[in-house]
């Protein structure tokens, strides 16, 4: 007997080894294309993420430690070309010489697995785009990161691979985004399922983005970012995990019956040609529910329909009962398990189909690391048989998946289920097992126990006129909406009804999992309430939508102070904020751009809006979601603030690449962010204390309108000699002061007039002004809003930037020892007399108290109001 076997990894390599098993006498052959012929494809994502360390570690097998250990014939590098079923042969090209080879066979499995799809876009040959099939694929993908230090990586496909690449990706400290054309993430998963897993990335730093489409990659030399329908992606690494496609390409003249590039074949693993086979991800099998055609490409299906095939070759009169769709997949911080039919594939087999949505404790809730299962169970209200589960949760959902398989695979029905004797002890589960709970919990539902809404109804807007209650152990939860103390729903009822609750009124009870708004309802039954829903997972799972009751605003004016401090201003009349983001003087990096519009997308409304003092505020930020925005924000090097009673957020003009500039603004300004801003953080001070810089006298963010200007000069030198008193003269006709004018033959400068802007340096042909000196002139006591004040100019223009940053400490410090609680730093020096002011700004003694006066007990609750 020969037996030919086209294709290892999987199906091939057990296929052969099995059979070699059973027929030890057989000649067994296995011809695969790559040099690699089983490797741990499921593997590669935990490669990149340095889980698995060694690249050795993902090969399974070599070719010469596979044939020693089954006494198989294993030729790789050979690429099958053809199949001629009549002649029992395949023809195939040896790729290291070119030449044709043939191999004839008694019986002929076709083995060949599937490949990346690559869609024909333009940059995905760039360098720094890669698919996920191969070995060489993780390696090559590890070394590109570590080599070009990825930053930002683009994963296009939101499939298990896709996301398990996404989740070691950000384990090495990469941004990553996942996109996919689809509306939802996790195929195989009901849509409520997935949304919840969404929701999770997003709040673990990974940005989901559904129905986008791929449309090319950017780059000259690399790749640089992703174009989609939605927009542009930057990215320095892109993972293409869109989709895999069969190798089938020679089945086809060969007379093979294919559907979509797939083999179809019996239970017997058995083609439409005579000896002829075919198993693993090139293969179609069927669904073992409903009989219906299934792809179904897991490793773990290839190998059981290898060795079902090798025991069929051998005589055996056994046969492949086909899949459940059964799968696990792994993110951060959570599992995901399903197997058997989803609710919408239930619904189209002809079921008539009930769910329910269970979140329940995964262990003994006092036991370290306790967590939670989510889990959904889809059952046939006629039969109650099991159709399907899905299960979220940190822990053991492959557990939890793997006794739903008993159970469809079976036939179990929800009375049979309902006191599975299933293993306890607080390690590992709760008394009445997750899984039993979550059937107990269905069964209530179909025995109209318990009336309730699931997620995916809930969704799509059954409960819009419904009353929701919140009946959350912890006390108010949802702000806006009625609360009910479940202890306190016995006794006699009040005459208005339990809380101003009507008998007939449509009410949502919601809770934090489930339980207690059906023990809620469980109360309402027995006192006459008729319209009662619960709402399965309840605010754990759900995104409550308050509607008009989220006007009503419901956090404390002590908090809504607390978070003001934080840069968190409150949206009137709502339980929404407007986080400001502070800026270097309004200057962000491309990267820190992009971590604010993604937070405005994960935790606000989505818009970000410029404030007059260039920082940056995201806005429509609810309450109880400030402090996952900030850390968030943090991530990225960023903070929130800019507000209270002391020293504010610095502002700048571009003076360091105006055409007009006198000095480097951006640096000056960075300086006095970090020395005033950050350094003088914790400092009260009598209110708020503006600084800008201007680089010029053009004065284009108002200086002389903050509590401390700062305006870049050029004052000019003129050598009186040089002047030729020309009749139109270059010097006075560039002056925008008119302080230049050329009087009996020579030009002459009104001091008081010119404003030392620096146009004239270099204007005169014979070089009158050719020189000037660098220099900065200070502006205190300036404000704008209800009462405005020019600030006045210090007597002197300073030369050295040291010189001036010395004077800006002595003035905050002045204004903190001497300005009263509530005023302005414009009042403190009207108060005080500017010439007082100013001879201390000019002096040193008020610096040598600096311990002195920053460590006072002043201004505890200063005047700032934002």
């Amino acid at each position: 007997m020969k037996l030919l076997v086209i294709g290892g990894v999987a199906a091939g390599t057990k296929v052969a080894a099995k059979y070699k098993r059973v027929m030890p006498e057989a000649e067994v052959t296995i011809v695969t294309k790559g040099r690699d012929i089983s490797y741990a494809g499921c593997g590669l994502p935990y490669y990149i993420g340095e889980v698995i360390e060694g690249k050795d570690q993902l090969i399974v097998n070599t070719p010469a430690r596979f044939a020693a250990l089954t006494g198989v014939l294993v030729q790789t590098e050979r690429e099958v070309t053809g199949l001629d079923s009549h002649e029992k042969k395949a023809i195939a090209r040896n790729l290291r010489t070119g030449a044709e080879e043939i191999y004839e066979y008694d019986a002929c499995v076709i083995a060949t697995g599937a490949s990346s799809v690559v869609p024909p876009l333009e940059g995905v040959r760039l360098p720094g785009v890669f698919t996920m099939r191969t070995p060489e694929d993780a390696i090559e993908t590890r070394d590109y990161l570590k080599e070009h230090q990825v930053k930002k990586a683009v994963v296009a496909g939101g499939g298990f691979i896709g996301l398990e690449v996404a989740e070691n990706l950000l384990a090495q400290g990469i941004s990553v985004t996942v996109m996919d054309m689809a509306p939802q993430i996790m195929p195989g998963f009901d849509r409520e399922m997935a949304d919840y897993a969404k929701r999770h990335l997003e709040k673990k730093g990974i940005r989901v983005l559904t129905s986008t489409k791929l449309e090319g990659i950017t780059g000259s030399q690399k790749a640089e970012g992703v174009k989609t329908d939605k927009g542009f992606l930057p990215a320095e690494l892109v993972i293409l995990s869109i989709g895999i496609r069969p190798n089938t390409g020679f089945c086809q003249e060969a007379g093979v019956e294919m559907f979509k590039g797939t083999i179809l074949v019996d239970d017997k693993m058995r083609t439409n040609l005579p000896d002829v086979y075919a198993a693993g991800d090139c293969a179609m099998v069927t669904n073992r529910m409903t009989g219906e055609r299934q792809w179904s490409p897991m490793g773990s299906s290839a190998n059981m329909e290898g060795r079902t095939l090798a025991l069929a070759l051998g005589g055996e009169d056994v046969s492949y009962p086909g899949v459940l769709g059964t799968g696990v997949v792994k993110l951060p911080g959570l599992n995901g398990g399903r197997t058997g039919l989803t609710e919408e594939a239930a619904r189209a087999a002809g079921y008539d189909v009930e769910t329910v949505l269970a979140v329940t404790d995964d262990k003994a809730h006092y036991y370290p690391d306790a967590s939670f299962f989510a889990t959904k169970l889809i059952a046939d209200r006629k039969t109650r048989r099991l159709l399907g589960i899905q299960v979220l949760g940190p822990g053991a959902v492959d557990k939890m998946t793997d006794i739903g398989v008993m159970a469809v695979t079976f036939g179990g029905t929800l009375d049979q289920m309902t006191s599975l004797d299933l293993a306890y002890a607080p390690p590992f589960s709760t008394a009445i097992h997750p899984f039993v709970t979550a059937v107990q919990i269905l069964k209530n539902k179909l025995d109209g126990v318990m009336e309730s809404f699931t997620p995916a109804e809930y969704m799509d807007g059954a409960a819009a006129d419904y009353r929701i209650i919140d009946v959350n152990p912890a006390g108010p939860t949802i702000p806006g909406v009625t609360y009910v103390d479940l202890n306190k729903v016995q006794g006699e009822m009040p005459q208005q009804g339990f809380f101003g609750m009507g008998k007939e009124e449509k009410l949502l009870l919601v809770c934090a999992k489930g339980k207690r708004a059906y023990l809620l309802q469980n109360r309402l039954k027995h006192y006459g309430y008729t319209n009662t829903k619960v709402l399965e997972g309840s605010s754990f799972f759900n995104i409550i939508r308050t509607g008009k009751a989220a006007e009503k605003v419901t956090v404390s004016p002590e908090d809504i102070t607390r978070v003001k401090a934080l840069g968190c201003l409150h949206n009137k009349g709502t339980n929404n904020f407007n986080v400001r983001v502070i800026t270097r003087n309004g200057k962000v990096t491309a990267e820190e751009n992009r971590c604010i519009a993604d937070a405005a997308a994960l935790y606000g409304n989505g818009d970000v809006v410029m404030t007059t003092r260039l920082t940056m505020e995201i806005v429509g930020v609810p309450y109880e979601r400030i402090e996952e925005l900030r850390d968030f924000l943090a991530g990225a090097g960023l903070e929130t603030g800019g507000t209270g009673s002391k020293v504010r957020p610095v502002v700048a003009c571009k003076g360091t690449t105006c055409q007009y500039g006198q000095l480097d603004s951006y640096s000056l300004s960075e300086k006095i962010h970090e020395r005033f801003y950050h350094g003088y953080y914790e400092v009260k001070l009598p209110h708020k204390f503006k600084i800008a810089v201007g680089g010029c006298p053009n004065n284009c963010v108002k200086p002389d309108l903050n509590d401390f200007g700062i305006v870049g000069q050029r004052i000019p030198t003129y050598n009186i000699d040089s002047c030729r008193g020309c009749a139109k003269c270059q010097v006075a006709d560039i002056c925008p002061m008119g302080a230049a004018q050329v009087t009996d033959g020579k030009l002459v400068i009104d001091e008081e007039k010119c404003n030392n802007c620096g146009r004239c340096i270099g204007k005169c042909p014979f070089h009158a002004a050719d020189g000037g000196t660098y220099g900065y002139k200070v502006y205190i006591g300036g404000r704008w809003g209800k009462r405005t004040a020019h600030g006045q100019a210090l007597d002197r223009i300073f030369t050295s930037e040291e010189e001036v940053l010395s004077v800006l400490e002595k003035a905050i410090l002045l204004f903190r020892e001497q300005g009263n609680t509530g005023e302005r730093f414009a009042d403190t020096v009207s108060r005080i007399g500017f010439k007082k002011v100013q001879e201390q700004l000019l002096g040193d003694e008020i610096l040598a108290r600096k311990e002195e006066i920053v460590g006072a007990s002043l201004h505890l609750k200063g005047g700032a109001t934002c």
